[in-house]
């Protein structure tokens, strides 16, 4: 194979052979968009395996925070990657333990680009002994980067080292872009909660909005949801699936995005979606979510400010001239930002030069004046996740 060996090693299930097995999409956060001449992208392989097996491989993953037998299982393709691209810490962590118990002395190494999105939220919450293992596992890798400005400013707080901060992409094949023409309010306003992050907070929505029947709210989520979210006005639904996931967006009169403080951009696919298919939204302003849409964009609260959220409602209700102008500014940076897959991959192609240079000053610039090709030029995979 020529070009620059890229190893992209995601968590299990997210195999490009068995994820949405028969649908071609690529690879799940579109990083097979970097494929081309320049850059032979292989990913980690899921291997089969009994219940016992996983249940063995989920406990270690739960015990040390990453998966250790997945990155084991891929070792051959990480040790004789040259770049090796991570998407988080379970990967990255996993990987570098990977690497350092193959380390060998002189001859060429993979550079790990090493991506973060819990790990720091939750460093101030680890003991001495796991901060110390994570550490030096950390020193492994070659390139820093994370999904949030915040998140880049503490990787410097905490480990001394800088971080690059990547801007995440919408898939637009799933969700196409559908700048809005109009906007009417149903009565009552449906509102949409979605998400699995730990960091939804869904007890602040049902307050400010729970048991008035002015609203007809929908939280889809597969977290455990606290009782006080339930009223006669919210159900709680399971949406599984591109179908389902689109019903809601049409259902939706105006999607919530309510969060706890956080640093890792949580809520961010959610209000990619969002502004792709022409829905306005009103966003917790935490987690640096200003790194993507700006407040012409987004209806931005405070978190916790339950008046705050509910007046945020009412406003767009009340205005929807003013409301239609937020949806379609969200559609419009969505586009002139390029917060896509495609993009997300140029972006990693790029930092991989970067790095490759850094090595070796003598590497020449690419050919090509982004580096990655698209799907039809390069031959490979259609555009997807």
């Amino acid at each position: 194979m020529s070009g620059t060996q890229v190893h992209v090693h995601l968590f299990y299930g997210a195999d490009p052979r068995r994820y949405r097995k028969g649908e071609n999409i690529g690879c799940l956060y579109g990083y097979h968009h970097a494929e081309s001449a320049e850059f032979a992208l292989n990913y980690a392989e899921d291997a089969r395996e009994g219940t016992p097996v996983r249940f063995a491989r989920r406990a270690l993953k739960a015990a040390l925070g990453f998966d250790l037998i997945h990155a084991w299982r891929n070792r051959r393709a990480i040790l004789d990657a040259d770049v090796i691209w991570t998407h988080t810490e379970q990967e990255h962590l996993a990987v570098a333990a990977v690497l350092l118990m193959h380390a060998k002395k002189g001859g060429a190494r993979p550079l790990l680009l090493a991506q973060s999105v819990w790990l720091l939220d939750r460093w101030p919450g680890y003991g001495a002994l796991r901060r110390a293992a994570y550490q030096r596992l950390l020193k492994r890798a070659d390139l820093l980067t994370t999904l949030a400005s915040e998140n880049a400013a503490l990787c410097g707080d905490f480990f001394g080292r800088d971080a690059r901060h990547v801007l995440y992409g919408l898939n637009t094949q799933d969700f196409p872009l559908r700048p809005p023409s109009h906007w009417k309010p149903n009565t009552p306003v449906r509102i949409a909660g979605i998400g699995n992050d730990r960091d939804r907070d869904w007890t602040t929505l049902a307050a400010a909005l729970g048991n008035d029947a002015r609203y007809h709210v929908r939280i889809a989520t597969r977290r455990r949801i606290p009782a006080e979210v339930r009223a006669p006005n919210v159900e709680v639904v399971r949406v599984s699936g591109l179908q389902q996931q689109h019903a809601l967006y049409e259902w939706a009169d105006i999607i919530v995005v309510p969060l706890r403080p956080n640093t890792h951009a949580s809520g961010i696919t959610v209000m990619l979606e969002a502004a792709a298919l022409g829905k306005p939204m009103i966003v917790t302003k935490v987690g640096a979510l200003e790194d993507y849409f700006d407040d012409k964009a987004a209806y931005y609260v405070e978190p916790f400010n339950t008046q705050q959220l509910r007046d945020a409602v009412n406003a767009l209700v009340d205005d929807p001239a003013r409301t239609l102008a937020q949806a379609r500014e969200a559609c419009e940076q969505l586009q002139t930002r390029d917060l896509t897959t495609e993009n997300f991959a140029r972006q990693h192609a790029q930092l991989t030069r970067d790095m490759l240079r850094e090595r070796d000053p003598r590497v020449a610039p690419a050919s090509r004046a982004d580096g990655v090709s698209s799907a039809h030029a390069a031959g490979q995979m259609p555009r997807g996740m």
